[in-house]
């Protein structure tokens, strides 16, 4: 009977501590923060964050959104993330923030699509971004792109139950509103002054979720979880920008150049060998012209190739060329968010041109510099007799002997003489004229 009641109470133990880790794991409210351009590393991490939620049985999944727009590719990718996700997604847009071009999709694809009073949504005609195309779109391929984005906006927007009308406007017009506009056009559906009033109107919201589940969220007196970005994805995310791929792209190159040019340093081969694989990640982020690094790379093999050969100037001349050249088609064609600032290919050129400048004259000065060994170094240096030159004899230069053969006639011991010629270890000279007086 003991036993029976032991196992009773233990079984009533086990219970009473699942529901209570079921309670607890069911009042939490997990936050990702998306802020910035749209790429693959913020896919990654979104991706993350969603498998974390449903690992933690999250109430939902807050997504705190501030982007000017980004990757078509990647912006499709979190949006089937969303779709997929089996816990409610809320897409926040906080103060002060926007949901531009590809956050318009974002938000618009949420379960729930919330802004502050302060923000704005839209402008979401496609330019010519992504990985494929040409500088300029012709004018029925745009078409086409435009068609195709006002068909998966108005998709989503029918599915979330939101404006469809507007969602194509959005689109094929690149309207733009601000957030109390969008939730009376039912664009959005809530407007919150931060994440806890937004935390405080999700309670008692009901969204459908993966498989047409409809959850209701209790969120009264639910904890936040803000789930970051780890180091190694913020850095990613940091260097998946045009302007750091440009950099280090340009900091592997001198410090290949470097090495090559002084072989055994080590170290700056080793920045630049890692600068360039950090610049091929970054690149394959972006939607880059390949052209461009091909050029930039000619540019630098150009530069080695100037301090090899000395064409004084001329591979100089067609690097800078080359560079400044890739540089500026590099990401030509697509949007403002993926363009390199004119100000920095501006002082990446100069300094490269300066430094190369002072390299060349290096060189020039070396090759016009009388030679400091060797034979050549003794002509036109002033020696003295030490036996008598009649013509053959003996002088001093640098506290060593040499046999010598004047051309000038007798010249006796203590006299100057100008060396002249040098022929294995004989010597020729000529006597030193000593100047008039005034």
């Amino acid at each position: 009977m003991l036993r029976t009641i032991r196992a009773l109470l233990l079984g009533l133990l086990i219970l009473i501590s699942i529901a209570i880790a079921a309670g607890a794991s069911s009042s939490q409210i997990n936050v990702l923060h998306a802020k910035g351009t749209i790429n693959p590393v913020l896919v990654t991490y979104i991706e993350r964050g969603i498998e974390e939620a449903e690992a933690d049985n999250a109430l939902a999944l807050i997504i705190k959104l501030d982007t000017p727009g980004g990757l078509d590719t990647s912006m499709r990718d979190i949006i089937q993330l969303m779709d997929n996700a089996k816990v409610p997604i809320v897409v926040y847009v906080p103060a002060g923030a926007r949901a531009a071009s590809a956050g318009f999709f974002i938000t618009i694809a949420a379960d729930i699509a919330a802004m502050a009073s302060d923000t704005a949504i839209g402008a979401a005609h496609p330019v010519a971004i992504g990985t494929e195309g040409e500088a300029q779109m012709s004018e029925t391929m745009e078409e086409k792109v435009v068609n195709d984005a006002v068909a998966y906006a108005r998709a989503i927007a029918e599915t979330h139950g939101r404006n469809v009308d507007w969602a194509e406007k959005a689109v094929r017009k690149a309207a733009s509103i601000p957030a109390s506009e969008a939730l009376e056009l039912n664009v959005i559906d809530i407007i919150a002054a931060d994440l806890d009033d937004l935390v405080s109107q999700l309670d008692g919201w009901k969204a459908t979720i993966l498989g047409g589940e409809e959850v209701t969220l209790n969120t009264q007196g639910a904890s936040i979880n803000h789930v970051k970005m780890t180091v190694i994805e913020g850095f990613l995310y940091a260097i998946a920008d045009p302007n750091i791929a440009y950099i280090l792209l340009s900091l592997a190159m001198l410090g290949i150049f470097f090495e090559l040019s002084n072989p055994g340093l080590i170290f700056p081969g080793v920045v630049g060998g890692v600068c360039l694989l950090l610049a091929f990640y970054s690149l394959g982020m972006l939607p880059v012209n390949y052209a461009g690094v091909l050029l930039i790379i000619l540019a630098f093999g150009l530069f080695v190739a100037e301090v090899f050969t000395t064409t004084f100037g001329l591979f100089t001349a067609g690097g800078i060329t080359s560079l400044v050249i890739g540089s500026l088609i590099l990401f030509s064609g697509r949007s403002p968010l993926f363009q390199i600032s004119p100000w920095l290919i501006a002082l990446v050129t100069i300094f490269i041109t300066a430094f190369f400048a002072f390299a060349i004259n290096r060189i020039i000065s070396a090759h016009r510099r009388q030679p400091s060994t060797g034979g050549e170094e003794l002509l036109g240096k002033v020696a003295k007799v030490r036996e008598t030159l009649d013509p053959e004899g003996t002088i001093f230069f640098k506290g060593e002997r040499w046999s010598a053969t004047t051309e000038t006639g007798r010249v006796e011991p203590g006299e100057e003489v100008i060396i002249t010629k040098v022929d294995g270890l004989k010597l020729t000279v000529t006597k030193k004229r000593k100047q008039a007086r005034r």
